[in-house]
Parts: structure tokens; C-alpha cells; sequence
């Protein structure tokens, strides 16, 4: 599974303790992770909470990622700018109980993470018990099981109510501010790690237009 990790300017400090507490949980699991910046409070291109939503809309949605992972000061931010995002289903992961009961009961595709919030003495060791509640175990089992069923069936009226509610990606990425866009995509390693991983021609050759304006 390809992880993708996106950290906002607020948080961009604690960006090697995120990837390091994920990597060293996924890694050993077979998982890649993809880290998409922030990597510094001084990088050149600063993503707000909003752009990680829509950073993340076009990970998920061009499939160049299985799941992201982000987050923000509270957390808050980060899972409403994703969550307006078409086919993108995020989570809230404060401890790890919600990271194991959002793998069961939701079976969402992104968590966010507050990273200023409670945020103190051995963070990292709550991160990476965090992704392994997550990633650990097969995600959409249920909990508890015997409702594992009518779970089931609501993620599914939930995803054909979100494609009902949403615009399709593309559509999206066309109407949006294209300045907004292109701060979003421009990235230290954006175009690296994207165009390597994309498997939608409509959603790359739409970027490439705007990374070339």
C-alpha cells in the first residue's frame, strides 16, 4: 500500500517525528510511505490545512496513493478540508482506540492527526501506536463484529451518497482556484512522487498544465 504523508505549515517543525513514527511502524508491514512535504517550516511551498485536503483528493483520486495520512494543529482542519473532497473518507485519529475503531466500523482511506493538541512528552510513542491499530490489522471487520455487516452497508450508502453530493475530481480541480491549485502542487517533491504513482492520464495532464502557467 502506498502511504502518502502530508504535513501543514503550522506543524511543518514536527514533520520527521510524523514520518519516522510512520515509517517505522509501516514499513516493516510491506507499506511505502510517501512523504509530500512540509519537511521544514522554511520550505519554499507552504501548504495550508485546506490545500491538505485537496492534496489529498488528488492522491486518492488518481490513486498515486492507497491512504493518507495528515493532520494539522487539532486535527479539526485538515478532516473537513478533506473530507470536501470527492471519494476522500477521513478520520479524526486522536488515540489508539479511534485508529482502531475508524479501521473496523469506517474503513476510511485518510486519517488526520492533531500535532499541537496534546501533543507533549512521548508523542511519537502515541503516533506509532496510533498507525498500528490502523495498519496492523484488515481494516472494515467490524466492531464489534456481529455488526460487522450493517457496517459494511453503511460505508457503502455513505460512499453513493458522497458521489451523489460531489463533483467527480477532475470536474474539481477545474473549478477550484488555480493559483490555489498550483501552491498545492508545488511541492519539493511533488512531481516526483506524483507522476510516478498517478494512474489517472485526465487528472496528470490537468496538473501539468497548471505546473507549467
Amino acid at each position: 500500500m502506498k502511504i502518502a504523508l502530508i504535513i501543514e505549515n503550522s506543524q511543518a517543525a514536527k514533520s520527521e517525528i510524523v514520518h519516522s513514527a510512520l515509517k517505522t511502524v509501516v514499513e516493516p508491514l510491506g507499506h511505502s510511505v510517501h512523504h509530500y512535504g512540509m519537511y521544514a517550516p522554511e520550505d519554499k511551498a507552504s501548504l495550508t490545512y485546506v490545500m491538505n485536503g485537496l492534496l489529498a483528493g488528488i492522491l486518492l483520486n488518481s490513486k498515486a496513493a492507497d491512504f493518507v495520512v495528515t493532520g494539522c494543529g487539532t486535527g479539526m482542519g485538515s478532516m473537513l478540508a478533506c473530507n470536501s473532497m470527492p471519494g476522500v473518507f477521513c478520520g479524526l485519529v486522536i488515540d489508539p482506540t479511534d485508529a482502531f475503531l475508524f479501521g473496523q466500523i469506517n474503513d476510511g482511506n485518510c486519517l488526520s492527526m492533531p500535532y499541537a493538541k496534546g501533543f507533549g512528552w512521548a508523542a511519537e510513542l502515541n503516533l506509532q501506536d496510533c498507525y498500528r491499530k490502523l495498519f496492523e490489522n484488515e481494516r472494515g471487520v467490524g466492531y464489534p463484529k456481529e455488526r460487522a455487516a450493517i457496517m459494511a452497508k453503511n460505508r457503502g450508502i455513505l460512499k453513493d451518497l458522497k458521489a451523489a453530493s460531489c463533483k467527480d475530481m477532475l470536474s474539481t480541480l477545474k473549478a477550484v482556484d488555480q493559483d490555489l491549485l498550483k501552491a498545492t502542487v508545488s511541492g519539493e517533491k511533488f512531481q516526483e512522487l506524483f507522476f510516478t504513482n498517478c494512474q489517472d492520464d485526465a487528472i496528470a495532464a490537468h496538473i501539468q498544465g497548471v505546473l507549467k502557467n
